[in-house]
């Protein structure tokens, strides 16, 4: 049975992501983060019905929108271009009100969908499973391929080193021999 997925949202470099996945692991796995982001509080689980509708869509997948962006999460997202400072106006700084808390807006889960956005998920994962794989073994055989030059190289390197030490002996033997006392 596959693990019900739940929408986790961050933001890294220029870009916010979320995505579906199984567990905080998943989701920092897929993110490429060697530290756990979630304990750092630079990552949670989102509530906001938009987002977590995106990412059942696409489980499994990094949707990608623009840092303090409103817009949809897509695939591939372009950044900001409105980044020029010279038509903002001056501050001005405000009290802000208390806000209220909001109230969690989750679906009732639809349990046919659940089990379509795991195994979308698992299939995703796999096809992510199968490229790292093809990516190590094109490693592998490159590394391969490096050391037998290396190898060759250095055989050469030491022929060349070894005529380079036997020419003195050689020419001594020759001087010997051809220049005997009569």
């Amino acid at each position: 049975m596959a693990k019900k997925l739940k929408t986790y949202q961050t933001s890294l470099g220029f870009f916010d992501q979320a995505m579906a996945a199984p567990s905080m692991k998943a989701a920092l796995q897929a993110w490429g983060a060697d530290s756990n982001l979630f304990h750092q509080g630079a990552a949670r689980e989102s509530r906001d019905p938009d987002v977590i509708a995106a990412t059942m869509a696409k489980p499994g997948v990094v949707l990608k929108r623009p840092v303090g962006s409103d817009g949809p999460f897509g695939e591939h997202a372009d950044l900001p271009t409105d980044l020029d400072d010279t038509d903002k106006p001056a501050k001005v700084t405000r009290k802000s009100k208390a806000r209220k808390p909001k109230k969690s807006s989750l679906r009732p889960a639809d349990k046919a969908a659940e089990r379509k956005a795991a195994l979308a998920y698992e299939r995703e994962q796999k096809r992510r499973d199968r490229e790292r794989e093809k990516e190590e073994a094109a490693r592998k055989k490159e590394y391969e391929r490096r050391q037998a030059s290396v190898d060759k190289a250095q055989a050469a390197l030491d022929e060349a080193a070894a005529c380079v030490t036997a020419p003195p002996i050689a020419i001594e033997g020759q001087r010997g021999a051809s220049h005997k006392p009569t």
